[in-house]
């Protein structure tokens, strides 16, 4: 059986570059590897992703949005993640559960109970092996989203909006603290990398 790794982290931390460099490394050692991003990284989760996200989409509602997401995790997990693990691989993934647990459970006001048990009937329990949170503030990381151009419609959900987000991510940590590893993400793409890979390493 492989190693799932789950990156997480506010918008505009860092995550998917740290994702991609850490994946690029262990392939370099000759490790398959399996980089992917929720919502989506199949064909039915990306449509389901651009649902989500489309800002036209203002009207829809919290619980929508927390059953949409769980949907695109579960036909995700079992359409690729599931065979890529039995097939031995190291699956990296730009977000997984915590996302929701952070932004619907607590920032959204679902509850975090509420949104767990939603989506551990879609993954079945089927949890991270181990959790890499990127630790940045969030004003910041809406700081560099701006940047890329158009936002999608979390990304334009506001600054008390992701305020909740990051207060949401410290209840999922203290709840999970033997899973989550949390690392500071103001410091350079090397470093944050090669603290992530050491993580990595001392698990394996």
């Amino acid at each position: 059986m492989g190693l799932f790794i789950s990156f997480e982290g506010p918008d505009g931390s860092g995550k998917t570059t740290i994702t991609k460099y850490v994946s690029e490394y262990f392939m370099a050692k000759n490790i398959e590897v399996l980089c992917t991003r929720e919502p989506g990284g199949i064909g039915i989760s990306e449509k389901i992703r651009n649902l989500i996200l489309d800002p036209v989409n203002t009207e829809m509602d919290d619980r929508t949005e927390a059953l949409l997401y769980a949907a695109s995790r579960r036909q995700h997990l079992i359409e690729k993640i599931l065979p890529a693990l039995e097939a031995g691989k190291m699956v990296f993934c730009d977000r997984f559960i915590d996302s929701s647990l952070a932004y619907q459970g607590y920032a959204r006001g679902i509850g975090i109970d509420a949104v767990w048990n939603l989506n551990m009937f879609a993954i079945e329990n089927r949890l991270p092996d181990i959790t890499i949170f990127i630790d940045c503030d969030p004003a910041i990381g809406l700081e560099r989203t701006g940047k890329r151009g158009a936002m999608d419609r979390l990304e334009l959900a506001g600054e008390a909006f992701h305020n909740r987000v990051y207060e949401g991510y410290q209840e999922v940590i203290k709840r999970f603290p033997d899973r989550i590893h949390v690392i500071d993400g103001n410091r350079t793409v090397e470093a944050v990398a090669k603290q992530a890979i050491k993580i990595i390493e001392d698990v394996l």
